[in-house]
């Protein structure tokens, strides 16, 4: 196992960082360290580390993927992460996407989300402050990457209230002038148990706009069996379904797309290893079959009505599990997307 590489927005006590929000740090973490992460895994010069992920990304390259070059995947999680938990879901994350195909460098986003599910409404706030941060640090860091001629290409996957996050950053992004003004872009955005409300990925919210201006895609996963996310709904009287239980609106932009898990997920047996969080919001990371289907959207090589690993059932896309297509390393995908980069540069 490689080491983790980790973007950090939490606030450091001496040695220690803690569960309050901090300046951005960026970590690289021995595959030894199974617990937490501390000062003495903070690489000091963020383009060094931005260069060495871009260097394992790049070094690697998935041939069934569109980048010209390589994919950097960053892993915003949701409320209710230790580190531990980051770090295990992260490696778990990359572990399964790889055994599916995909070639790419797994990062995670830490920001400091509260161990218990009443202190939610705070991780909210929270998580306002912290896509300040995403913005002032890492977005910045990517966009100067990319006005230096990097063509690794950069994906997000947000879980639960990363999904927040998420859409908070690219708006914060919005308001700051140099980096309004700047043509860097992201690839696929992912969300998995997305705890932000179905209306607010609408074409005519003012809020997801930002984001959809800067992505190539956004795929939502959602599983109607959400219990964590039935809750979410209750505190707000239910006026605000989540995407991560009823998917998308009606009038979604083009460049989204809803996954409906359910189907695939109310014959899933319960992990046991899931005893402290909730199965029914979590059981993605560690689930081969949804690592296939993201592993295949991340590449971008297969239309999103047609990826092996969906369905239409009553007009809606499904997860299933099916194989990739047996051929599929015979396309000269890579080749293909790289004659086709020096065309049009």
């Amino acid at each position: 196992m490689t080491d983790t590489y980790v973007i950090c927005a939490r606030k450091r006590n001496g040695d220690v960082f803690t569960s309050e929000p901090g300046p951005v740090r960026f970590l690289k973490v021995p595959s030894t360290v199974k617990t937490f992460y501390d000062s003495s895994h903070v690489v000091a010069n963020p383009k060094i580390w931005a260069g060495e992920v871009q260097a394992l990304a790049d070094g690697d390259e998935n041939p069934n993927s569109i980048a010209p070059t390589g994919d950097v995947l960053v892993f915003i999680h949701g409320y209710n992460n230790s580190m531990e938990d980051i770090l295990g879901r992260t490696r778990q994350l990359s572990k399964d996407l790889r055994a599916e195909g995909w070639r790419g460098q797994v990062v995670a986003f830490d920001w400091p989300s509260a161990n218990q599910t009443l202190n939610y409404l705070e991780d909210r706030w929270d998580g306002s402050q912290v896509a300040i941060s995403l913005v002032s640090k890492a977005i910045r860091l990517l966009s100067e990457g990319q006005k230096a001629d990097c063509r690794t290409n950069v994906h997000l996957l947000a879980h639960s209230a990363g999904a927040y996050v998420a859409m908070e950053a690219f708006l914060q992004a919005e308001k700051d002038g140099p980096l309004r003004n700047t043509p860097w872009r992201i690839g696929q955005v992912a969300f998995i148990s997305g705890d932000v409300s179905m209306n607010s990925l609408s074409v005519k919210s003012d809020w997801s706009g930002p984001m959809f201006a800067r992505i190539m895609r956004l795929t939502n996963y959602y599983n109607p069996f959400d219990a964590a996310l039935a809750v979410s709904t209750a505190k707000r009287l239910g006026v605000s379904p989540r995407a991560g239980r009823r998917g998308l609106p009606e009038d979604a932009p083009d460049k989204a797309v809803a996954v409906n898990c359910g189907p695939y997920f109310k014959g899933l047996q319960p992990d046991a290893s899931f005893a402290h969080v909730s199965w029914t919001h979590s059981w993605y990371i560690g689930n081969r079959v949804f690592a296939r289907d993201l592993a295949m959207t991340l590449e971008g090589a297969i239309d999103r009505d047609f990826i092996p690993t969906r369905e239409r059932i009553g007009g809606e896309l499904c997860l299933a599990d099916h194989p990739r297509p047996v051929f599929q390393s015979q396309w000269d995908i890579k080749s293909t997307a790289q004659m086709t980069e020096r065309h049009i540069r």
